[in-house]
């Protein structure tokens, strides 16, 4: 079946947003087109000065006999900035205050178009990063983590409380909780990941940062590695933050129960 361009061009668009970091060779566009290759190339120059103009990502074009293109997230700072002042503006609502001087959260982790987007843009900062696994805990930083492994096309694996039959053999550790100085517990599947494995860990929100360190722990049991650390939100005035290199895009600044005030602004994704 013989496509027109209009046709070629939105099927490529959609299939390389649905395959980013994947290798595809031009044979394969030509071959589902029934093309000629000089033809997909022009096509391809296309789509990637549109992804570029549009900050929707770029193409990165990987030469010789085995070569094809890539495709990139990529968020703009212009993008960025409007969606994160959005999520501040929407987080210090102070119909978010909970007893305690805790923040409801869970309808902002459950709106999917907040978490993709969000997900859009810290993947876009680990796009090009040698990445195998996004990593997270139960049970509130699983849509973010999802939303970042699918714009780096990579599998999740998730960190639980307490082990389940249907995960088979567990590995188990203890953890000092950075903010409430608690011994804690988190256990993994064995087969959740290879030995070596390059693993970016994603979580919704970090005080201290004791369940990352939790999490970082954990990798060492594999010989696995840190690719990076990323989280929605974090609490500035934690005290003995454990993390130093890590990515946010929200800080919370001060929660004042008594006057209802949230405080919040830009986290240090847009500095780093």
């Amino acid at each position: 079946m013989k496509f027109r361009r209009s046709e070629r061009l939105i099927d490529m668009t959609n299939y390389l947003l649905d395959h980013p970091r994947q290798l595809v060779p031009l044979t394969f566009f030509a071959e589902r087109y029934s093309s000629a290759k000089s033809s997909i190339s022009e096509d391809l120059a296309i789509v990637k000065e549109t992804f570029e103009q549009r900050g929707i990502g770029t193409l990165q074009t990987v030469p010789g006999a085995a070569g094809g293109v890539k495709f990139f997230v990529k968020v703009s700072m212009e993008e960025a900035k409007p969606f994160v002042k959005e999520l501040c503006e929407l987080i210090a609502d102070p119909e978010r205050l909970l007893p305690g001087g805790y923040l409801y959260m869970t309808d902002i982790l459950g709106n999917p178009q907040i978490v993709q987007k969000a997900g859009r843009i810290i993947a876009s900062a680990y796009a090009e990063t040698k990445i195998d696994l996004v990593m997270t805990i139960a049970t509130k930083g699983i849509p973010l983590a999802y939303a970042v492994a699918s714009q780096l096309n990579v599998p999740v694996v998730m960190v639980r409380r307490d082990s389940k039959v249907t995960e088979g053999p567990t590995v188990s550790i203890n953890y000092v909780s950075g903010s409430a100085k608690r011994i804690q517990t988190m256990v993994l599947s064995k087969r959740s990941m290879k030995q070596d494995s390059n693993v970016l860990i994603v979580d919704d929100f970090m005080k201290a940062g004791g369940t990352v360190i939790g999490m970082i722990s954990m990798l060492e049991e594999f010989n696995a590695h840190v690719a990076g650390i990323a989280v929605l939100v974090e609490s500035e005035k934690a005290k003995e933050r454990l993390v130093d290199d890590y990515l946010s895009l929200v800080k919370l600044s001060d929660v004042d129960v008594k006057d209802r005030k949230i405080n919040v602004h830009e986290g240090n994704y847009f500095t780093k």
